[in-house]
């Protein structure tokens, strides 16, 4: 998803409600060594797993403890990726790719000891969660694919969509950026993101921005990687998009796919856009897909009752 300062995603964290009777993401998990690299992992619950991709691309686990009152019915697996939260960094920036998301998700299944899991992949966790089924089905009980993209045509809407959003509605944000990026300035620098910023969460990521308001949080180590998020979309990915988040298409594979799948869309997102994820319905006919019409790209917070009841109806079947 567009998130385009590491202050924007805490915002974000901030709003979510404290994990009473949960455990502690920074304290209750365990270090699997996974390619070379230690990936911290937070799991509880009971039932089968359902491991829990998170989004950015940067994003740690943080940011969908949201979804723990699933833990009723499964073992959810929480894990941060390489170089997220509290997971190994790169020596380099050229390791993260979604190709290596997708093996260290491989690595994980089998140092945890699975041999099939369930996988709910929410925003950019969405396209790790179609590669590996793509590339693993056998691997793959039920697939869940939350407010993400299929294709790197849909994440370029992302960017125009906001990127008009943010014009239209925030010209004076608006202005200041286009000032900036007149004299050469592009979405990595510094000052690019201190800018898109200046704009509430809320707007382009919630159908209700009073849900979205930040009520305290402890911080979390690492919770988003801003170096991670534009070696993977480019160095101008909130306009252009570039490298891995311009070159996936997932569109023409997904009718292959045999396991039972789950698409999950909101009516008010403004990033993963309502028109291209109705488009789920061609490129995968066999889907269950269901429209929030109350939520933006986070149904599990806005509209956590309804969306958990029928993720649980799909995972028990």
């Amino acid at each position: 998803m567009k998130n385009i300062t590491t202050a924007f995603l805490l915002l974000f964290l901030s709003t979510l409600l404290p994990a009473q009777g949960f455990p502690d993401s920074q304290t209750d998990g365990k270090y699997y060594t996974v390619n070379g690299a230690k990936l911290w992992t937070v799991s509880f619950g009971k039932g089968d797993p359902l491991f829990l991709i998170a989004g950015g691309p940067g994003g740690s686990h943080y940011g969908l403890r949201s979804f723990d009152s699933l833990s009723t019915t499964n073992t959810l697996v929480y894990f941060d990726g390489l170089g997220r939260g509290k997971s190994d960094t790169a020596a380099n920036v050229r390791e993260y790719s979604l190709e290596r998301d997708i093996e260290d998700l491989e690595g994980l299944r089998k140092a945890m000891g699975y041999s099939s899991i369930n996988i709910l992949g929410h925003s950019y966790g969405g396209l790790v969660a179609q590669g590996y089924a793509i590339k693993y089905p056998d691997r793959v009980k039920h697939l869940i694919l939350a407010n993400t993209f299929h294709s790197y045509v849909m994440w370029q809407e992302n960017d125009d969509n906001s990127n008009h959003e943010i014009r239209v509605n925030y010209p004076e944000v608006w202005d200041t950026l286009m000032k900036i990026r007149e004299r050469g300035a592009i979405s990595s620098d510094p000052i690019h993101q201190e800018i898109y910023g200046k704009v509430p969460y809320g707007f382009l990521y919630a159908y209700n921005p009073n849900n979205f308001r930040a009520r305290g949080r402890k911080p979390y180590p690492n919770p988003f990687n801003s170096a991670l998020y534009y070696q993977m979309v480019g160095k101008d990915g909130d306009f252009i998009v570039g490298n891995d988040i311009g070159n996936f298409d997932f569109r023409k594979q997904l009718k292959s796919l045999k396991m039972p799948i789950l698409i999950v869309a909101g009516r008010y997102d403004r990033v993963a856009v309502p028109w291209m994820m109705v488009k789920y319905k061609t490129y995968c006919p066999q889907a269950q897909f269901v429209m929030f019409e109350y939520s933006g790209h986070n149904p599990q917070v806005e509209e956590p009752e309804k969306e958990f009841a029928i993720i649980r109806a799909f995972l028990g079947k």
